[in-house]
């Protein structure tokens, strides 16, 4: 915390008063130690309140406050003063779920909130994007999804400590094996291609075992089977090859490795997903 500089009515008494008895300088002193401590303790509970907002994750810039009105469905809502609310940093865990309101009526349903976000730049839809805190919660209302199994935290947040706290939050929820991750089929086998190609145009998350990399023009390519064109594969980009090195893993170290792998399904004869940045991949025990 930094030095408060208070002066106190004791300290024009004491300059204005001529030489006093040690015993009464003493006693002057005391009761003026006593004015700043309290005052310091005043000013502890507001700091505190202060620092910890600030230091909550994806507490973006506020963009307005609310009651929550209407649940539309299960990444979206509607305020008492019409504004319609997707919550950012999330994905549906399936064209079904997506329709579902039922988990998130349970955490804003008639509840005041404040919207967070770099900017409240309207989408196509009209659709205010934010991450959403109920009030007096420090987290986010995605972060409570996802630790309740009820999302995909998605590949698109740039902000690194918020990317953080929404995996760690898919993974808390995954390790209790709460909602989507009581099955096993929420995450897809990376020999499953048939089964991944099913889901194209959707999100997901692909697990298995580099068995290739090889790079072909400006594009290389994590292969998880032996036949190039009919198995899932990873497309990167060369400009996105520097923060792969930059978060300790460079392509060709991940050959072998067990990875998982998450964001939208692409049909090149082949099922593929697209890595944009590092944080769509994580290394998994072998």
């Amino acid at each position: 915390m930094p030095l408060i500089s208070i002066v106190s009515p004791f300290d024009a008494i004491s300059d204005s008063l001529a030489p006093m008895s040690p015993a009464y300088r003493n006693r002057l002193d005391l009761v003026r130690i006593r004015t700043v401590f309290l005052a310091v303790l005043a000013c502890a509970p507001a700091t505190s309140a202060a620092n910890a907002a600030s230091a909550a994750p994806c507490s973006f810039e506020a963009q307005g406050e609310g009651r929550v009105a209407t649940v539309i469905d299960a990444r979206s809502f509607r305020l008492a003063d019409g504004r319609e609310i997707k919550l950012a940093g999330i994905e549906a865990v399936s064209t079904e779920a997506a329709k579902r309101a039922a988990a998130l009526t349970a955490i804003v349903g008639g509840r005041d909130v404040t919207l967070r976000a770099e900017d409240d730049a309207p989408d196509r839809y009209g659709r205010q994007t934010a991450f959403v805190f109920v009030a007096g919660e420090q987290n986010s209302v995605q972060a409570a999804l996802l630790s309740r199994g009820e999302a995909f935290a998605a590949a698109d947040i740039a902000d690194k400590d918020c990317s953080a706290a929404l995996l760690a939050a898919e993974s808390a929820g995954r390790a209790a094996k709460m909602g989507i991750w009581a099955s096993a089929t929420a995450t897809k086998n990376a020999e499953s291609a048939g089964d991944i190609l099913a889901g194209n145009g959707r999100f997901m998350l692909v697990e298995g075992r580099v068995l290739s990399v090889r790079q072909s023009g400006a594009t290389t390519y994590l292969n998880f089977g032996r036949n190039w064109t009919r198995d899932f594969a990873v497309t990167i980009s060369r400009r996105v090859i520097p923060s792969l090195e930059a978060a300790g893993m460079a392509p060709k170290s991940l050959e072998n490795r067990r990875i998982r792998v998450r964001g939208f399904i692409e049909a090149r004869t082949g099922p593929r997903i697209e890595l944009l940045r590092a944080e769509q991949l994580e290394l998994l025990g072998n």
